[in-house]
């Protein structure tokens, strides 16, 4: 146990979960501004000078937040394997996690365990399920553990969307759910541009038998914008058919401080302006 510089320690490199400064980052703070930090974060020196964060991301964040220059800190020895492995299993317990920290954290332990398996045995990585090991260290199915590594193949504006359904509410907010965000994972990263284009423009995401049609546009290769715009804008099971807008026009054409409102009061502004139009007319 030792106290170290802040200055002298890096986030472990590609750390898949995030430091927001949500309610339960300030109750954090707020504890260890009371009474101090009650656990020590976990690092491993990369140079004479220089340390890894393997755990404690949140507590070091929080005390750079209270204006801290040193945290006490517990340095170990581990490979990089070892280290992957304590990172994701020390974090994978928190309250709310979003489906893209799932995904890179199941995928950043899983190679982890099958790079373990090469070293020490060339039959080891044949014979085990690694994802089965991983699912059930996390009270999850081996196929839910491959299902969210598959979303690790999207690019990060249609994760973002999948993250909203954790984050916010629908309502207010576009989101998209994770079976819709596999059947995308397939299309090249061009196909998957062009899908959030469409989904910015018409405001809205595809529905899952949507998302199907077009995995299959894409592997025949006839996937577009025009065929994109077509699929959308057909009508999801029971609902009824809808008139889409341009939303970069009528945004430029607003107000700025209407557009800093949510989107229930921007409808309701849209709606008494067409009303007032039309009586002036």
């Amino acid at each position: 146990m030792t106290k170290i510089k802040i200055s002298q320690i890096e986030p472990f490199y590609n750390h898949p979960f995030k430091v927001t400064k949500d309610e339960s980052f300030i109750s954090l703070v707020d504890s260890i501004r009371i009474n101090g930090l009650l656990v020590p974060i976990i690092v491993r020196r990369k140079d004479i000078i220089t340390y890894e964060l393997i755990s404690g991301h949140r507590r070091l964040k929080a005390y750079e937040f209270l204006g801290y220059k040193e945290i006490e800190c517990n340095v170990v020895e581990m490979d990089d394997d070892e280290a992957i492995i304590y990172m994701v299993d020390s974090n994978m317990y928190r309250d709310k996690l979003l489906p893209s920290e799932k995904g890179f954290a199941y995928k950043m332990k899983m190679d982890a365990m099958k790079h373990q398996g090469k070293k020490t045995s060339t039959q080891f990585v044949a014979k085990s399920r690694t994802a089965d090991k991983v699912g059930k260290l996390f009270n999850d199915s081996r196929e839910n553990v491959r299902r969210y590594i598959r979303l690790t193949k999207l690019i990060p504006e249609l994760l973002n969307l999948i993250d909203n359904t954790v984050l916010y509410d629908k309502r207010t907010y576009l989101t998209m759910g994770v079976s819709i965000g596999i059947e995308l994972s397939y299309l090249n990263i061009e196909e998957q541009r062009l899908v959030y284009q469409a989904i910015k423009y018409l405001d809205l995401t595809p529905s899952l038998g949507q998302a199907k049609i077009i995995k299959e546009y894409s592997s025949e290769k006839k996937l577009d914008y025009n065929k994109l715009e077509e699929i959308m804008c057909k009508k999801k099971g029971n609902q009824n058919e809808r008139i889409f807008f341009n939303k970069k026009k009528i945004e430029e054409a607003l107000l700025k401080e209407v557009l800093k409102r949510d989107k229930k009061y921007i409808e309701e502004f849209i709606i008494i302006a067409i009303k007032n139009f039309k009586n002036d007319i």
